[in-house]
């Protein structure tokens, strides 16, 4: 199995202890989405659902989408030094190597992220 398909994989595993709540979309071998599908209001919006996390094979990495960062701009605090250098833009990391640091700090984000919609009733 090649490297990428490996990473995306591993963080899956991570991600699919959320399923239920989140219900998953896109799931095929190189692309996986979580979404709340529970009505919300965001941003003085209604919404019928709302996106959690995602990740995508790319052909340089795995891409690894974090929703909650536009919910709550402090949880990037959480992130530590090795999930941080991977960040690219606002909410997506590009995983090129995977260790059990990084994985574990995806898992921190993840669980923050979970509870920030718990909190806010999206789930």
């Amino acid at each position: 199995m090649n490297e990428k398909k490996e990473i995306f994989n591993q963080i899956k595993k991570l991600m699919k202890r959320y399923e239920p709540p989140f219900t998953a979309r896109n799931d095929f071998g190189s692309r996986y989405e979580l979404w709340s599908e529970k009505e919300i209001k965001f941003d003085g919006r209604k919404r019928k659902e709302i996106y959690f996390a995602g990740l995508i094979i790319q052909s340089a990495y795995v891409g690894f989408y974090y929703m909650p960062i536009y919910v709550d701009t402090t949880l990037k605090e959480i992130f530590e030094t090795e999930l941080l250098s991977t960040l690219k833009g606002k909410s997506c990391f590009h995983i090129k190597k995977l260790d059990k640091k990084l994985l574990s700090q995806i898992k921190k984000s993840l669980d923050a992220g979970f509870k920030l919609y718990k909190k806010r009733g999206w789930v």
